[in-house]
């Protein structure tokens, strides 16, 4: 290596030495500590979508492929089953992300909440309304293949999506609102293979209407000393002490108007053994109720992804035997 001949080119020297040893504390840096970041800010953006939780996802298709069997006669196409399938992946997570970004300012008070990658700082704003945009146009590039009326109502299930986070902090009963539009996949599923909606889909929207009201309340009995600390409304407090005796009767009021459904879909033996067996889960959650214990209510709202399942497998066997 050459010495420099004066200090000025000393002094040039030890600015380029200084540049290069810089640039590789830098690349260092990434290597070590970059991909590690990456990866937790992908787990975040997962966590925010609740891709970890998948009950909210379940609860929202099980009632959606209900509709596509009945309304394709049990023969649905490949093309309508993955719309509507991925649709529901899609749309869930754009509704948890743009639900947490409703709740960022209550979140952290709540035990069960506090912890989320919004609330708990870990996810910018920013990046939460990035994200939610990304999800929304990937449905809405889905629901653009299905016919006008669908897609008309897709965009109805879209401001429903986008409004109940914010509509919720203003309602006694946001259960119902919840209910609209986690429902609004069965107008759209018969819509898109029949071209229009007949009152048996109607008669299904209002069964699930019914049973998210069941669920949610369940749900929101787990939070209700919070919510009723920070000004939180829901269903939970409403119904107050009446709450088991109330869910009681809209868990009869749901199994009856499937059962409406059945005899009008001219679904048979299977179809009933799909709702004795949800009546029977019905009743396993008000026993686990019973004594109103957080974690037993988280229990409840877990099972009712069984209930979902049951009355689609009773749905799925009556048209494969028919």
């Amino acid at each position: 290596m050459r010495m420099p001949r004066s200090g000025d080119e000393l002094a040039r020297t030890l600015r380029a030495h200084g540049r290069r040893l810089l640039y590789r504390a830098r690349c260092h840096r990434f290597v070590t500590h970059g991909l590690p970041r990456i990866g937790a800010t992908l787990a975040d953006y997962g966590r925010l979508m609740r891709l970890d939780r998948p009950i909210g996802g379940y609860l929202l298709l099980w009632p959606t492929l209900w509709a596509v069997w009945i309304a394709a006669n049990g023969r649905p196409s490949a093309e309508i089953f993955t719309i509507f399938v991925v649709g529901v992946l899609l749309m869930r997570s754009a509704g948890c992300v743009i639900n947490d970004y409703a709740d960022r300012a209550f979140d952290p008070h709540v035990a069960r909440t506090r912890d989320r990658p919004l609330a708990a700082g870990r996810v910018s704003t920013t990046e939460a309304l990035v994200l939610f945009a990304i999800l929304s146009l990937a449905a809405l590039t889905l629901a653009l293949r299905l016919d006008r009326l669908a897609l008309l109502l897709a965009l109805g299930g879209a401001f429903l999506a986008v409004t109940y986070p914010f509509i919720k902090r203003f309602l006694s009963i946001p259960q119902l609102y919840l209910g609209l539009s986690f429902g609004w996949g069965i107008p759209m599923a018969f819509a898109a293979q029949l071209g229009r909606v007949p009152r048996v889909a109607w008669l299904l929207f209002l069964a699930n209407l019914l049973w998210v009201t069941v669920y949610d309340t369940l749900y929101a009995m787990v939070d209700r000393d919070d919510d009723l600390r920070i000004g939180v409304r829901s269903t939970a407090i409403l119904f107050g002490d009446s709450d088991r005796h109330i869910i009681a009767v809209l868990q009869a009021m749901t199994l009856f108007a499937l059962a409406l459904v059945g005899r009008r879909a001219h679904l048979g033996g299977w179809y009933a053994m799909g709702l004795a067996a949800a009546a029977a889960l019905f009743v396993r959650q008000l026993w686990l109720i019973r004594r109103r214990e957080r974690d037993a209510c988280f229990r409840a709202f877990l099972n009712n992804h069984y209930v979902g399942m049951a009355v689609f497998i009773g749905i799925l066997l009556d048209y494969q035997f028919r």
